[in-house]
């Protein structure tokens, strides 16, 4: 089985490893399992033109290494390919990842791809900005955008980095007012964030059972202040937080949300932090795209598997 590898070869593991032993193991970690590898270490910017190739080559499996930020960029790109696709999760988070059962070493995780099996997933869509897991604003968007700061200054420690990135959003989050059109009914809340997820997320880690159910979920963050906030953000980390007061949800397989100031704000796309101004109409792509996944029992559902 042969294989094309697409690295973003500014990731953290590519760089510290250096890229030519990085692409030394990774084509080792296929080997072992009697699979063959091209690498392409590529820049952030030739991740498209070098994706687009690979799906080109009929004879081998399109794979891209990076993280949820680099499987979002290229998502236009991977939705056009007439097979499954394989991602190695490179990033900091990995939610994609981790629902498609890709973890552990970067052995441990080409094992799960070369044996893996394919899944259909649903993709969603902000107006014309697709992503594959999760999209909000407030509080969310400001982590974001703090988690990379941190990164920055704390390359050496990700928890030091997530503890500074917490703190500064839980001071500095400030409630925004949003209508949010669900369907036919419609809502106007006072929220310290919005977040909209492709189909359901449960418990500490956030996983998704299913990535083909069809719907949105969205979560709303409550605007209480600084101590409803620091209870929020401990409520997820304990993996508590659907029982949390100060968050209500509900699903639909349509949304759109709309700030009241009509200032241009901050939304978060998989990870990516971008400003956009004016109503955000949240449409399901169902089934867009099929990726390969690692084959544990929670995984195995006939509606998961084409």
């Amino acid at each position: 089985m042969r294989h094309t590898v697409v690295v973003n070869a500014r990731a953290g593991a590519v760089l510290e490893a250096g890229a030519d032993a990085f692409a030394a193991r990774l084509q080792a970690a296929f080997a072992a399992h009697s699979c063959h590898a091209e690498v392409k270490l590529v820049s952030p910017r030739e991740i498209g033109s070098a994706l687009s190739l690979a799906i080109e080559k009929d004879q081998s499996i399109p794979v891209l290494a990076g993280g949820d930020g680099t499987i979002n960029g290229a998502l236009p790109i991977l939705i056009q390919a007439d097979r499954p696709v394989g991602i190695l999760p490179m990033g900091t988070v990995n939610v994609l990842g981790r629902d498609l059962g890709l973890f552990g070493s970067l052995e441990q995780q080409v094992e799960a791809l070369c044996h893996g099996e394919p899944v259909a997933m649903d993709v969603g869509r902000v107006n014309d900005r697709l992503f594959h897991s999760i999209s909000g604003m407030g509080f969310f968007s400001l982590m974001a955008r703090e988690r990379e700061y941190a990164r920055r200054r704390f390359p050496f420690s990700r928890a030091a980095a997530f503890g500074v990135a917490a703190t500064r959003s839980i001071l500095f989050t400030r409630p925004i007012t949003v209508e949010i059109a669900v369907g036919e009914e419609s809502h106007v809340v006072e929220a310290d964030a919005v977040l909209v997820t492709v189909n359901r997320f449960d418990g500490s880690e956030w996983r998704r059972d299913k990535l083909d159910g069809g719907i949105f979920e969205v979560h709303v963050l409550n605007a209480g202040g600084l101590y409803s906030r620091s209870k929020a953000a401990l409520s997820v980390a304990s993996g508590r937080w659907r029982s949390s007061q100060n968050l209500s949800s509900f699903t639909g397989n349509a949304v759109t949300l709309a700030r009241r100031d009509k200032r241009r704000g901050h939304i978060t796309f998989d990870g990516e932090v971008e400003r956009k101004v004016g109503p955000l109409a949240y449409g399901l792509l169902p089934r867009a795209l099929t990726v390969i996944a690692a084959r544990p029992t929670s995984l195995r559902s006939e509606s998961h598997y084409v």
